[in-house]
């Protein structure tokens, strides 16, 4: 079984930036996939970024450019800077991981973490 534990998360002004940490354990030598995503109140979940065993990674347009996924396989730590931050962006952020290769959306992902909260402020 895969655990996954976010961190990072705070209240922010527009324009600043946060970097989420993702905390891997549990058997997670062959996790194919990993990723981001996000969720606003009255929202569906939508995938921020992945990133793949090769490293290759994928980014929703909204964050293109403000935002960079990467991993440490050392730590076994997945990463979320986040910079120019904008109110939009404001919501509860999820680590996610899969056996397979997945994209952005999140039927595709077996494990979760328990989320953590980014509020940026206008």
């Amino acid at each position: 079984q895969v655990q996954l534990v976010e961190s990072g998360g705070g209240s922010v002004q527009a324009g600043g930036s946060l970097r989420l940490s993702c905390a891997v354990s549990g058997v997670s030598n062959y996790l194919y996939t990993m990723a981001w995503f996000r969720q606003a109140p009255g929202k569906e979940r939508e995938g921020v970024a992945t990133i793949y065993s090769d490293s290759i990674e994928q980014y929703a347009d909204s964050v293109k450019g403000r935002f960079t996924i990467s991993k440490d396989n050392a730590k076994i730590t997945l990463y979320l800077q986040m910079d120019s931050l904008k109110a939009e962006d404001t919501a509860m952020y999820y680590c996610a991981a899969s056996w397979g290769r997945a994209v952005l959306n999140a039927v595709g992902y077996a494990f979760w973490g328990q989320g953590t909260q980014v509020t940026v402020s206008s």
